[in-house]
């Protein structure tokens, strides 16, 4: 990642009452996200909650995506393609997803 990618982060927010299958998410949904990016994606990241700020209390997400591309248009051009992707959220959980669409400002 560099200083004026775009990030795309979906987030599941974390329910006693909800339920997330981490495993199809990582191994089937992220490489159909890839198909369906393309060379438009960049990068793409999978992040799973451990804990929340407070000792002892849940993550506040069961799971983040990251999706990295050049330009806010190159985004926009890549998911409206990608139809698919919202349509296979059934298979893993029963969360609607978080998105928020982030300029990186700092690399390190």
């Amino acid at each position: 990642m560099k200083k004026g990618m775009i990030k795309v982060t979906v987030m599941y927010p974390f329910s006693e009452e909800k339920s997330f299958n981490m495993d199809y998410y990582c191994n089937k949904h992220m490489n159909l996200v890839k198909e369906s990016m393309g060379d438009f994606m960049k990068a793409v990241s999978v992040e799973k909650g451990l804990a929340g700020m407070v000792p002892n209390s849940p993550a506040p997400y069961f799971a983040m995506g990251n999706m990295y591309f050049d330009s806010l248009e190159k985004f926009q051009t890549a998911f409206s393609k990608a139809g698919n992707l919202m349509a296979d959220i059934p298979n893993f959980t029963d969360i609607e997803p978080q998105i928020q669409i982030s300029e990186v400002l700092l690399e390190e």
